[in-house]
């Protein structure tokens, strides 16, 4: 009986209960720290757990995803002005940054890869146009966040006249 209203409460609710707490709790210890550190023989190690017998440093790790859907937006980055150029800040792992490289050689189109993970400077423009995923695709003053055919075809062509 709930002490509350009276109600009877079955085995069903107390079950459901215990389900989203646990859930919950699992939610909570998903977003571990990562923590590194250096062994005496100058290893540098990663891990989830601070360790106990060596200083070890939080990492900050940034955010970052492949975008789910294409958006559009003019851009004032000039570094893909200069003769129509395509420029791609992408990732190594992102899936839809190769899509959009297998795309761009089969079609035979000239474009600028910057891996924002290998390549400080690529990261800090990354960063500063305002970027939060990958692949964002410059082509002249156009923005493409994200990668689909149809949608880069139409800002490239948009660029040729």
């Amino acid at each position: 009986m709930c002490n509350y209203c009276q109600h009877p409460v079955g085995n069903t609710v107390v079950k459901g209960l215990v389900t989203l707490v646990s859930m919950l709790l699992f939610i909570g210890s998903a977003s571990a720290e990562i923590y590194k550190w250096r062994d005496a023989q100058g290893k540098l190690h990663f891990g989830d757990r601070k360790p106990t017998s060596q200083q070890a440093e939080r990492v900050q790790l940034r955010q970052l995803s492949s975008f789910q859907s294409v958006t559009f937006m003019k851009s004032d980055k000039t570094k893909s002005t200069a003769n129509r150029r395509v420029v791609m800040y992408s990732t190594e792992w992102c899936g839809y940054c190769k899509k959009a490289r297998k795309y761009f050689n089969k079609n035979s189109i000239r474009f600028a890869d910057y891996d924002i993970e290998k390549d400080p400077v690529a990261a800090k423009e990354h960063k500063d146009m305002g970027a939060t995923g990958v692949p964002v695709i410059l082509v002249g003053n156009e923005r493409m966040n994200g990668f689909s055919q149809k949608g880069f075809e139409r800002i490239y062509k948009l660029n040729l006249k």
